[in-house]
């Protein structure tokens, strides 16, 4: 018969499935929960110290997640993200995969996901994801699928890869160091890669085809289409599309993008009239090698921005009634400072006769401007001018600082891959070069971190130490090894790996494997199992860690960029686990013949 938990290892479960059903239920904040997380496990610990521990000694597992290495690399490795996106480092490679994304969206999310599968098996998980966060951002700003619904795919997608090797992921490594001290011989680096492929095979199409349409579409547009301005684009000379007619040069740019009156065929010094999104005018006027302001102009903001470190910045805004610019042309309006790049014209008021669909055109009230310039150009111009500067202002990349951010990137890259650092000393390296670089600007920093992510990985740090140190793991442990007699080598694994999966999605991986490795060993001796297919069923349940937030930092690393709830890991990674668990316990137990 199983003997009942210790008091504390009672405590810590109640509090495991407290925080699981609070953040289930979709009631309160994450921010909210996991604070009163941390606070219930201080009180607890200072009410009733584990054994041999002083009341204040709890403190130290409840708040020691806020400076704990798994936080501060997140938090670094959010840094260094951002400075991929602000100095638009990773814009050649979103292009690239945006030529295979506009064939079609489900092409393009397969070879994303084939992609990152493959160089997960080779690099560590959290590096990979690092990287292709920011290209699935612009990705989706080009008009793909929203990141929300392709960035827990695409997680899932590598940690299956990371799975498929040893030198996958951390965790594999301390498996396979935990095992070979135990007595188990070192495994190769693709020992076990046939295995994963082939359940990864099984589970592609749920990944690939249903998880996108389980979850919500939480980009900032959903519900309008983006608004479209009418510009006028001046065609330089080291455009490469010269003397190509208008016809052959309609396939090349983004969807968005229409001319207004077709070019006979592209020519230095030619006037363009165009109706485009501010993105697709942008990404249309740099293949057409034109600007939609004045070269010289442009030339110039670009550097005073340069010179003074501050960000060009794009804003809208609106003219409003009293504004001098109202019957004006952008060319006799003589405005300083800033550059005007297109204009969305109001629909004309009473028996007003409609105007040319021209940047030429009139000013008048309810026209929006998009104006680029410095932040305190900008918002000098709409106080002088009389204009309403909208919502949605956005920095232009830092393309001049782009090799840097992709140098400091794929350094701190390397060094953890490659084993010469942790990770967590190349991340935070990292985040200082970006700093010191000028590729992110230190008062921005807060738009790169996530207080929700914070003090969620602060709780689920705590909440692994209660569980491993209070015995409560270690309970569960033996209390599977009880019930297994008898059954099955099949439902053996099974159960072995969703007990793991368990502990991972709710402790961590480090403590699921240090638990769950000797337990493999333990219930080989008493089944009269052999030893590795079980270990392997430790190692991959360690890797499934796809239902929680909290189950691995990648998780985490996407929860913002999101902007996903506790729900939808749940929605989306319950079913891949049943999935994962049923193809790998059925394809051990024929490969090991049990």
């Amino acid at each position: 018969m199983i003997a009942l938990p210790s008091l504390h290892a009672a405590l810590a479960m109640l509090v495991a499935v407290g925080m699981f059903v609070a953040f289930a239920s979709n009631r309160f904040r994450v921010e909210i929960v996991s604070l009163m997380t941390i606070g219930a496990i201080a009180l607890m610990l200072y009410l009733v110290p584990l054994p041999g521990t002083a009341p204040k000694d709890g403190l130290e597992i409840a708040f020691g997640g806020f400076g704990h290495t798994a936080l501060i690399t997140i938090s670094a490795l959010m840094v260094m993200g951002r400075g991929l996106v602000v100095t638009g480092a990773l814009q050649p490679a979103a292009r690239a995969l945006a030529g295979i994304w506009r064939i079609g969206h489900h092409l393009g999310l397969l070879v994303t996901l084939g992609l990152a599968m493959a160089a997960s098996m080779v690099v560590n998980d959290t590096p990979v994801l690092v990287l292709l966060i920011p290209i699935m951002v612009q990705l989706a700003q080009q008009g793909a699928m929203p990141a929300s619904k392709t960035l827990i795919p695409l997680n899932a997608a590598i940690l299956i890869g990371g799975m498929a090797t040893t030198i996958g992921t951390s965790t594999n490594l301390l498996v396979v160091a935990i095992a070979a001290d135990l007595g188990l011989p070192e495994l190769p680096i693709f020992h076990f890669t046939p295995i994963v492929l082939m359940a990864a095979l099984v589970c592609l199409p749920y990944i690939w085809l249903v998880m996108p349409r389980l979850l919500p579409d939480n980009s900032v547009e959903a519900g309008h289409e983006p608004r479209r301005f009418i510009a006028t684009l001046r065609v330089g000379t080291s455009s490469s599309y010269l003397g190509a007619p208008a016809e052959e040069l309609t396939d090349k740019l983004p969807e968005q993008f229409d001319f207004l009156s077709p070019p006979d065929a592209l020519q230095p010094g030619a006037r363009i009239p165009v109706f485009a999104t501010p993105d697709a005018l942008r990404e249309g006027a740099r293949k057409l090698g034109a600007t939609a302001a004045p070269r010289w102009l442009v030339d110039r903001l670009h550097k005073e921005s340069a010179k003074s470190g501050e960000d060009l910045i794009e804003a809208e805004m609106a003219v409003s009634g009293d504004s001098r610019l109202v019957g004006r042309t952008l060319q006799t309006a003589g405005i300083k400072g800033v550059a005007v790049m297109g204009v969305a014209q109001a629909p004309s008021r009473g028996f007003a006769p409609p105007r040319e669909m021209s940047a030429e055109a009139r000013l008048a009230e309810g026209d929006i401007l998009l104006v680029l310039g410095r932040e305190r150009a900008l918002q000098e111009f709409a106080q002088g001018e009389t204009l309403l500067l909208l919502d949605g202002a956005k920095p232009l990349p830092r393309t001049s600082k782009a090799l840097t951010a992709i140098a400091i990137m794929g350094t701190a890259v390397l060094l953890a891959s490659l084993g010469i650092v942790p990770i967590a000393i190349s991340a935070l390296a990292g985040a200082v070069a970006m700093f010191i670089t000028g590729c992110v600007h230190f008062e921005k920093v807060g738009r790169a971190l996530s207080a929700k992510v914070i003090v969620l990985v602060a709780a689920s740090i705590a909440i692994g130490r209660l569980i491993l140190d209070s015995g409560a793991a270690q309970y569960l442990g033996t209390s599977l090894a009880a019930g297994m007699e008898g059954l099955a080598p099949s439902i053996v694994l099974a159960l072995i790996m969703l007990f793991v999966t368990l502990l991972t999605n709710f402790a961590s991986n480090a403590t699921a494997a240090a638990v769950g490795t000797p337990i493999a060993f333990s219930l080989a001796g008493q089944l009269g199992l052999p030893v590795e297919p079980l270990v392997l069923a430790v190692l991959f349940g360690c890797n499934l860690c796809y239902a929680t937030p909290i189950a691995y930092q990648t998780n985490m690393l996407i929860m913002a960029e999101g902007d996903y709830e506790f729900k939808d890991y749940l929605k989306t990674g319950i079913p891949l686990v049943f999935l994962m668990v049923v193809s790998l316990s059925v394809i051990l137990s024929l490969t090991y013949g049990l």
